[in-house]
């Protein structure tokens, strides 16, 4: 229980970061969030929990595809942000990215990456 206890303060204080940061600086909140963190953190639990390398390899592979359908959102939202308000923009975008997503598992079905 302990280690589940560190784990979660530990990634969360990597949040609590970069929405610091964000609050100083525009560009070094961004920088902050666009690095991997979570991924790097969530590598190296499953690393010291001893989980075998085919695991650790496939959670890199598949966070690679899974990001691309959210970059879309990236774009979109400073553009709706101004026009329909925070929580009309956050929800447009998080429909964009389920589209995202569901074309692009449609497109890599066809290469033989099962994301779904």
């Amino acid at each position: 229980m302990a280690w589940i206890v560190t784990k979660f303060l530990l990634t969360a204080a990597v949040v609590v970061l970069v929405s610091e940061a964000a609050k100083r600086s525009d560009k070094l909140g961004g920088f902050l969030a666009a690095l991997p963190l979570i991924t790097l953190l969530s590598l190296i639990w499953l690393y010291i929990e001893r989980q075998p390398t085919e695991k650790i390899a496939n959670h890199a592979w598949y966070t690679f595809w899974y990001v691309l359908p959210t970059l879309p959102m990236f774009l979109v939202f400073p553009r709706l942000l101004t026009r329909l308000g925070f929580w009309p923009t956050l929800l447009a975008c998080a429909v964009l990215t389920v589209i995202c997503f569901g074309a692009l598992a449609l497109v890599l079905r066809r290469f033989g990456i099962e994301l779904l």
